[in-house]
């Protein structure tokens, strides 16, 4: 039986406004580039609106998603909420790697010049630090090798790098939001558009959206319960006979 320090409380109710915000922030995203930007399409002149809409759901949504599953799933198999963590945040590489190509690819056809914003730099740099941190996790806490107390001791550099990652994530959506409606709107933004109102809305989901994933990360009561027979079984052959333990620490 869990602990009342262990116990999740109002953990369902944060979890659902999370989902709540983060689906709000995916649909507005749909809507602002549907009704103000013409929609989306590879081969035409919409294929740069690929790139927001794939960059909202990748590196925001799902990543955000994918830093709560052994939030959510506390009861559930260690392995099991691994690996949902782990495709979790395949799915969402995959899907900005999309939104990556959509913007070069049309800066390319139409002679832009890349990566010169305060924005590109910051999403690039996003894009980097998430596809090593998905190898180094992948190397430690999925691919059988890592020693226990190897896997202990970085376990809270990637727990800090990940949340690090989707708040720059975010800080580089809002830069990108701004930009947008600068070089779109220009004079017309400080007159309340409508196209700059609803931008807006938006960055303040993206905000709250954040704000709630980080609330339920930082919260001690709501940390998966350690289970002595995970610690066990966490443990492969080579760390078994190399005498390795939890209690070693």
């Amino acid at each position: 039986m869990e602990s009342a320090s262990s116990a999740p409380g109002a953990l369902p109710c944060y979890v659902a406004l999370s989902q709540l915000l983060g689906l709000s922030v995916v649909a507005m995203t749909g809507a602002w580039l549907g009704v103000y930007r013409g929609g989306i399409a590879w081969e035409s002149a919409l294929q740069f609106n690929v790139h927001p809409l794939c960059m909202v759901i990748g590196l925001i949504f799902l990543q955000g998603d994918a830093l709560l599953v052994h939030r959510v799933f506390r009861k559930e198999p260690k392995r099991t909420t691994k690996i949902v963590h782990g495709l979790l945040h395949v799915f969402a590489f995959v899907i900005a790697l999309v939104g990556l190509v959509a913007v070069f690819d049309y800066h390319k056809k139409k002679g832009y010049p890349d990566l010169y914003s305060l924005h590109s730099w910051c999403g690039l740099l996003v894009f980097i630090l998430y596809l090593v941190q998905w190898l180094v996790g992948f190397g430690f806490f999925l691919f059988p090798g890592a020693s226990f107390s190897l896997r202990s001791r970085y376990r809270p550099q990637h727990v800090f790098l990940g949340a690090a990652i989707f708040l720059l994530s975010v800080g580089t959506a809002l830069l990108g939001l701004k930009e947008a409606l600068l070089f779109q709107l220009g004079t017309r933004y400080g007159a309340f558009v409508p196209e700059g109102v609803l931008a807006n809305a938006l960055g303040l989901l993206l905000a709250g959206f954040a704000a709630v994933v980080l609330y339920i990360l930082t919260r001690a009561a709501w940390q998966r319960p350690a289970r002595a027979e995970e610690q066990a079984l966490s443990m492969d052959f080579k760390t078994l006979t190399e005498g390795d333990s939890p209690g070693s620490q």
